[in-house]
């Protein structure tokens, strides 16, 4: 049998963490969707996912506003924090695993960690009037569009001499 591999070495494999592999994804998803409906960049702004990849959220985008429904199953309104600071929203929690048993686990996919997601709020939207509820694991916050005043057609006569 002859050495496929003559005299070479190879490093191990290495473990990617979750971010490590499931971000490049995450980018190159937003920049299909930022080429294939450019409107959304415009009503969300250019880089409206700054940060994270948990908790998994829907956007949606309607006339008066933008909303964000984010899935944090498991947790208590009290469990969750919703800040802006300098144009960002963030949400950020802790996961509330903190029961002790005696055994240990035979499949562990719920895992004990703290999360945070961030989104950039671009000019149009309106930061002051955000709001938000919390329902069955759900959080869900809506934030305003502003609308340009809109502004009154001037018509103004040259006189010809």
């Amino acid at each position: 049998m002859t050495k496929l591999f003559h005299n070479r070495n190879f490093a191990p494999a290495r473990h990617l963490t979750r971010d490590e592999f499931i971000t490049p994804f995450d980018r190159m998803f937003d920049d299909i969707v930022r080429s294939m409906f450019p409107s959304i960049s415009k009503d969300l702004g250019g880089d409206f996912f700054v940060q994270g990849a948990y908790p998994k959220v829907n956007v949606l985008n309607g006339e008066s506003g933008i909303t964000i429904e984010a899935a944090i199953p498991g947790m208590k309104k009290s469990d969750v924090q919703v800040e802006i600071t300098d144009g960002v929203l963030t949400i950020f929690g802790a996961s509330n695993q903190d029961k002790e048993f005696d055994g240990s686990y035979v499949r562990r996919e719920i895992k004990k960690s703290s999360f945070k997601r961030s989104f950039r709020l671009g000019d149009n939207l309106d930061q002051e009037l955000i709001t938000g509820s919390y329902d069955k694991g759900i959080l869900t916050l809506t934030i305003p569009k502003i609308v340009p005043e809109s502004e009154e057609v001037k018509t103004k006569t040259i006189q010809i001499s």
